[in-house]
């Protein structure tokens, strides 16, 4: 058996997880740039730092989004994944993100 790296992503102000959050997962998910490809539906272990926490949050999730590093459009390389447990994770990023413009234009995944 081999042992899975963990990915890790510090998300360092609230812009910046508001272009990074995909609400529309049934349990939300986040967007991890990183040029490592894996496949749709396979298991991840990502090391996740909100902004304004002093430690990360360990998340297990699926891939559910992929940005391939040679794509045909400029997007960012990187994966999307769907947190697979409860919904606490989803609660808390909307919190921090409560008041803010979901609509409004970020950062291009």
């Amino acid at each position: 058996m081999s042992v899975q790296k963990a990915f890790a992503l510090k998300i360092p102000d609230i812009a910046t997880l508001q272009a990074a959050y995909m609400p529309f997962l049934e349990h939300g998910g986040i967007f991890v740039p990183t040029d490592t490809p894996k496949a749709l539906g396979s298991q991840v272990h990502l090391l996740l730092t909100l902004p304004g926490a002093q430690a990360p949050t360990e998340v297990i999730g699926k891939v559910a989004w992929v940005s391939p590093a040679h794509g045909a459009c400029e997007r960012l390389p990187g994966i999307g994944i769907h947190f697979t447990h409860d919904g606490a994770l989803r609660e808390r990023i909307e919190v921090l993100l409560a008041g803010q413009d979901m609509t409004a234009p970020g950062y291009t995944f």
